[in-house]
């Protein structure tokens, strides 16, 4: 969430944030009178206490007539005090309420507008004319199946639309690609974990997963836990309700996970193969660090992202997202996408978010900076979302007869296979 003192200092600032992401303006207005009411009530609270603790000292040094009036007073008194109390607490939850349906303030740099009115940043790496090599590329399902490697029609047998199983050297792939990502990770500094898939409700509406995508999360009613769409929820709910010392920052974790999605909105879309899925692997970068260094630390993320697709061999561009397809923690966000041959596109791979202090905010993550306790910073970052990685490997690496170049980096990762040849039917 803001902060509260920039609404009432800068409200205008607010307002072209929230006009930006297409989300409703009138909002800030209303909290703004809602915080108002908070302020009002607790003043009005506090007086009303003060005067009933002079009161009650009066009471034992009075007699008679007198003493009958103040029992009266201070009766009337407290009946007061409670009525303020229940007012100060409703204009509170009201406020916090309000507070927490306001998306992060968007960064001034962010291009404002839908899903198509992104920034080109960067392109790299060069787009295969498969025509000039002569033959036509194959989709990454048709790869998959003759690899041996991806089987959804038995996935749909048993789970249904849009699952799948990784068979074979699919199999090995995904365990290639989890343990060089989690290696480069750890190289540039960040302490793997695999963490928890299941997540209590404070969690998951910290991060800001339940306001604009709740959409597309699983929860289980009976347990009142959520299953996580990214391991993100988990690394950010770690340090929840903790104050960190400011000279251990930055703090630095590469989480691996199963993440589950919804995918409510994808009604037809990408329903072929492995790219839009409903369960699905993944490893994540998380940050922890002060506010300052955030927009530094964004593009350290984006980088390490740029240096996983790289060494992919993948082409692919980065994009600055629009504002009205940022998520609700985002203050900024570069996507990665890597082309898809027969898709003739780019398509995301990974992304960078820097959230600032909104969800720390949210999840009572501060940091102690001398005799200073503030909220820190938090980001995110995609390193390898497994079957979108697969897809854009075999489709970029296929040869002629369908086998499947591995780039050098995976290949210590896969005994040292070179190519993934089509198994004998």
């Amino acid at each position: 969430m803001i902060d509260l003192r920039l609404l009432r200092e800068d409200p205008d600032r607010v307002r072209a944030s929230q006009r930006a992401r297409g989300e409703d303006v009138a909002l800030v207005d209303t909290l703004i009178s809602a915080d108002e009411r908070r302020r009002s009530s607790g003043i009005r609270f506090d007086e009303l206490r003060a005067e009933q603790k002079s009161l009650g000292k009066l009471i034992p040094k009075a007699s008679g007539d007198e003493k009958q009036e103040l029992l009266r007073k201070a009766g009337e008194l407290a009946g007061a005090v409670k009525a303020a109390d229940a007012e100060r607490d409703a204009a509170a939850g009201e406020t916090q309420q309000l507070l927490r349906g306001l998306g992060n303030l968007v960064h001034p740099g962010v291009p404002v507008g839908g899903e198509e009115d992104f920034a080109l940043l960067e392109t790299h790496g060069t787009i295969r004319d498969f025509a000039a090599e002569g033959f036509e590329p194959r989709d990454h399902l048709e790869l998959g199946q003759k690899l041996g490697a991806i089987d959804v029609e038995r996935a749909a047998k048993v789970s249904g639309s849009r699952f799948y199983y990784l068979t074979g050297v699919g199999a090995l792939l995904e365990l290639a690609l989890v343990n060089a990502a989690i290696a480069q990770a750890t190289a540039a500094g960040f302490t793997p974990m695999l963490t928890p898939a299941l997540v209590r409700p404070q969690a998951m509406e910290g991060t800001g997963f339940l306001g604009q995508a709740a959409q597309d999360v699983y929860r289980l009613e009976n347990d009142d836990l959520y299953l996580v769409g990214t391991s993100e929820v988990a690394l950010a709910g770690y340090h929840m309700d903790e104050i960190l010392d400011a000279d251990r920052l930055p703090l630095r974790y590469a989480g691996f996970s199963p993440c589950f999605r919804r995918e409510a909105g994808s009604h037809g879309k990408d329903t072929k193969g492995i790219f839009r899925v409903h369960q699905f692997d993944k490893v994540e970068m998380f940050s922890y660090v002060d506010p300052a260094d955030s927009q530094a630390e964004h593009q350290r993320l984006l980088d390490w992202e740029k240096q996983w697709l790289t060494g992919l061999e993948l082409p692919f561009r980065v994009i600055d997202v629009a504002t009205g397809d940022l998520g609700s923690s985002a203050a900024r966000k570069f996507d990665c996408e890597a082309w898809i041959p027969t898709q003739g596109k780019y398509r995301e791979l990974t992304s960078a978010s820097d959230c600032t202090e909104f969800q720390a905010r949210r999840l009572s993550i501060r940091m102690r900076d001398g005799k200073t306790v503030r909220p820190l910073a938090t980001l995110n970052g995609t390193l390898c979302a497994v079957p979108r990685t697969i897809v854009a490997l075999l489709e970029n690496h296929q040869q002629a007869d369908g086998s499947v170049r591995v780039p050098e980096v995976l290949r210590p990762y896969l005994g040292g296979r070179e190519i993934l040849e089509p198994v004998a039917k």
